[in-house]
């Protein structure tokens, strides 16, 4: 089959999961569970390992535990000097004009982590759309409407539409709506429960229609050779 849009997730996707910004990010989405609990950071992690099987995100997480203050959390986890964290991707921008494909990103993080991210990368220009957790309401992948939200912002549809994220939760969630997806690299954190919200709704949505397809690669860089693979599929 001929994909005609690739939806990308941004953060260890379009640049390697082992970047000292998802270290960062980690260390302060903790900080932010231990100042709302009250407790210490290895409390923290302890209870958000527990809690995060069942929720889109931990800002969800968060929230189903009271917390209402959204953009406090935001705040804390993307300050204005993250980008300092993420070293220069010198290949990347070269590499995703050679795959001459409309593009589009899905993350979720806010507006303001994107713009930093894809202006470090040097590739902010190359995508037609960028759809934030705010575009979600807060409720990022893999509920269906993050994603509805995307296809919707890029003018296409999920059957034209392959979608990359480094998060088996994520691309489980879009394949449960009948689409396929290409699971980046390794580790990709734990699968959602199977009675987690977000899958439910995303198979409600799918009114009992077949699932799509995961395939794995290491890195994008090895899109090409796939894509090809893929348009010369029957």
């Amino acid at each position: 089959m001929k994909y005609k849009h690739l939806l990308f997730d941004m953060d260890n996707t379009l640049y390697p999961a082992s970047s000292d910004m998802d270290k960062g990010i980690t260390r302060r989405m903790l900080e932010c569970v231990a100042e709302y609990f009250d407790c210490s950071i290895e409390e923290a992690q302890v209870r958000r390992a527990q809690g995060i099987v069942h929720f889109s995100t931990t800002l969800e997480w968060l929230r189903s535990e009271g917390m209402t203050d959204f953009e406090w959390f935001l705040r804390h986890v993307h300050p204005d000097n993250e980008a300092d964290e993420l070293l220069p991707q010198p290949k990347l921008r070269e590499f995703l004009l050679s795959l001459d494909y409309p593009m589009s990103i899905l993350t979720n993080a806010p507006h303001e982590h994107s713009d930093r991210v894809l202006e470090k990368l040097g590739v902010a220009d190359l995508f037609d759309a960028v759809t934030d957790i705010r575009d979600a309401n807060f409720y990022g992948k893999p509920y269906p409407d993050a994603y509805f939200a995307a296809l919707k912002k890029a003018g296409t549809t999920i059957e034209e539409t392959l979608f990359l994220d480094d998060m088996q939760k994520y691309t489980d969630g879009w394949v449960a709506l009948g689409g396929t997806a290409v699971l980046i690299g390794s580790p990709n954190g734990k699968p959602l429960a199977p009675d987690a919200r977000p899958m439910i709704e995303a198979r409600k949505a799918n009114k009992g229609l077949p699932e799509g397809k995961t395939i794995r690669l290491a890195s994008i860089y090895e899109l090409p050779e796939l894509l090809n693979k893929l348009e010369n599929e029957n």
